[in-house]
């Protein structure tokens, strides 16, 4: 039992000698894009963690919103904030680190870089996503807009208004307030991996 534990670990050993001995966290949108009616942050969690698993992923994924008790940028632990990059499905970089989001550029991803669903499609390029924009419910530091999060992510009134950002753009943070009633691509990030000791 003890050697089957240690498997996932040999085989993203080769990602450990690149980054250091922090492992890269990813950042994945969801299989179908949402209305502003989520359940809730928790029910996008859900969906974030049901995802992640479906696929073989083992960190925790948590949905890339503000909500009414937290802010975007405190997802990520802080001993991860400057220290690992953030990457795709296929591991390839969007970001440094997860500061580089919140740095005042709107949280500009790196140029030829792809955002990915959890199956894998370009959300940019697939015709599952008409919309281009991603929901984030906050301002460019990742603090919640409490007037501009679709009531916690509970409604998809069409008067009712969520932030997001147009993914054309090359931003994930950028000011877009947004009817609710919009199905936007919604991300998911990765907030801690598993270690052995941790399973």
């Amino acid at each position: 039992g003890r050697y089957l534990r240690l498997i996932p670990l040999l085989l993203r050993g080769s990602q450990d000698d690149v980054h250091g001995l922090s492992l890269p966290l990813h950042l994945i949108a969801l299989n179908a894009p949402l209305s502003g009616s989520m359940r809730g942050i928790r029910g996008a969690d859900f969906q974030c963690f049901q995802q992640a698993r479906e696929v073989g992923l083992t960190g925790t994924f948590r949905a890339f919103l503000s909500s009414r008790l937290q802010d975007l940028y405190s997802i990520v632990r802080r001993a991860d904030r400057s220290t690992v990059p953030i990457v795709n499905l296929r591991d390839e970089v969007l970001f440094n680190n997860w500061e580089n989001l919140f740095s005042g550029s709107e949280a500009s991803f790196r140029t030829g870089a792809h955002i990915l669903s959890f199956d894998g499609r370009d959300v940019l390029r697939d015709s599952a996503w008409p919309q281009k924009y991603v929901w984030h419910g906050s301002d460019s530091k990742g603090r919640r807009l409490t007037e501009s999060y679709c009531e916690t992510w509970r409604t998809d009134d069409a008067v009712v208004a969520g932030q997001a950002s147009s993914l054309a753009s090359g931003k994930l943070l950028e000011q877009k307030s947004s009817s609710c009633k919009n199905a936007f691509i919604v991300l998911c990030i990765e907030n801690s991996f598993m270690t052995s000791s941790q399973k």
